[in-house]
């Protein structure tokens, strides 16, 4: 098993350019609060990473009004990183790895793959501060997540981290009433002009 990839530990907060050629930090994207779903995947070539990304590309509005972000992390150069982002129709970021540092890293090199060498596909939902909350192995397509398997699996994180949750408790009631909005989200967290730009694909320059 690998120990960098187990739930609790942290993610590492790889800075690695996007389909614009512009740096971004994980971290930055996945910004304070929010969940984050990572996808790590063998490039262009692979038939899997494409099915995989056609399912998460219709899920991925369901993703956005229930604040989590999608990355996507590949091998592939920047063109082959556009071409394969634009024939999706994703709206999501693109990070490209071309040296291969977060398969390196992380120690997931595909070595049944003498021609391409990529990194084995997982998935990784994070919590707040990239906090793996559960990583799924996608060397066979099986081994990733469904879309049903990752509403449940969004909703077990968002209910451990969001204390507004449950509105019927009667201390929240009190809170709201007495104009402390700081355990509701986003009111005590985000203005709606942020919240709204995230929703609309915006993300912080590095």
């Amino acid at each position: 098993m690998n120990t960098k990839l187990a739930a609790g530990q942290s993610f590492p907060d790889f800075r690695l350019p996007d389909h614009t050629k512009t740096q971004r930090r994980l971290s930055e994207l996945q910004g304070e609060q929010d969940p984050m779903l990572l996808v790590l995947i063998r490039g262009f070539f692979c038939p899997k990473d494409r099915e995989q990304l056609k399912e998460l590309t219709r899920f991925h509005p369901q993703l956005v009004v229930g604040s989590c972000h999608l990355v996507v992390i590949t091998t592939d150069d920047w063109h082959t990183t556009n071409n394969l982002r634009q024939q999706l129709g994703a709206s999501y970021p693109f990070l490209y790895d071309e040296e291969k540092l977060v398969r390196d890293e992380l120690g997931i090199l595909e070595y049944t793959d003498k021609q391409h060498e990529p990194m084995i596909p997982h998935t990784i939902l994070l919590g707040p501060e990239l906090r793996i909350h559960r990583v799924w192995n996608g060397y066979y397509y099986w081994g990733r997540p469904s879309t049903a398997e990752l509403h449940e699996e969004l909703r077990a994180l968002t209910k451990s981290i969001r204390k507004d949750w449950d509105l019927s408790d009667p201390e929240l009631k009190r809170k709201w009433d007495a104009g402390d909005k700081s355990v509701f989200y986003p009111y005590g967290v985000k203005s709606m002009e942020q919240t709204l730009k995230e929703m609309a694909g915006e993300t912080v320059a590095a």
